[in-house]
């Protein structure tokens, strides 16, 4: 079984930065795909960004593309979401998943593992 936590929301002004960690505990994690996604009220998931199991490939969603910055540290079974420049609807749960494929997906259903979410609100 993993089990997926995250941490780092908060409320900031626009503009502002924030840092999410993730952190995956279970047998083989190291070996997943990571993702983070986001969720307002009355929405379906969104995908935010991925990263692979090694790091080497990572894609974002064309709304935080040049902000976000997904990472992640295997020696603390750990990964991170930079966020710059934060805009107000950037405003949501943002939520961290474990996929048991190397690579990942933009698809929040391919994914078997969450965590519970984090609130990140962004006010102007």
């Amino acid at each position: 079984q993993v089990h997926v936590v995250e941490s780092g929301g908060g409320s900031v002004q626009v503009g502002d930065s924030l840092r999410l960690s993730c952190t995956a505990s279970g047998r083989w994690v190291n070996s997943y795909a990571m993702g983070w996604f986001r969720q307002t009220p009355g929405k379906e998931r969104e995908f935010v960004a991925r990263i692979s199991w090694n790091g080497d490939s990572t894609q974002y969603a064309d709304s935080v593309k040049g902000r976000f910055t997904i990472s992640r540290d295997s020696a603390k079974n750990s990964v991170f979401l930079q966020m710059n420049t934060l805009k107000p609807e950037d405003t949501a749960v943002y939520y961290c998943a474990a996929d048991r494929e190397v690579f990942g997906s933009r698809r929040a259903y391919e994914y078997q593992y969450w965590g519970q979410g984090t609130q990140v609100t962004v006010s102007s």
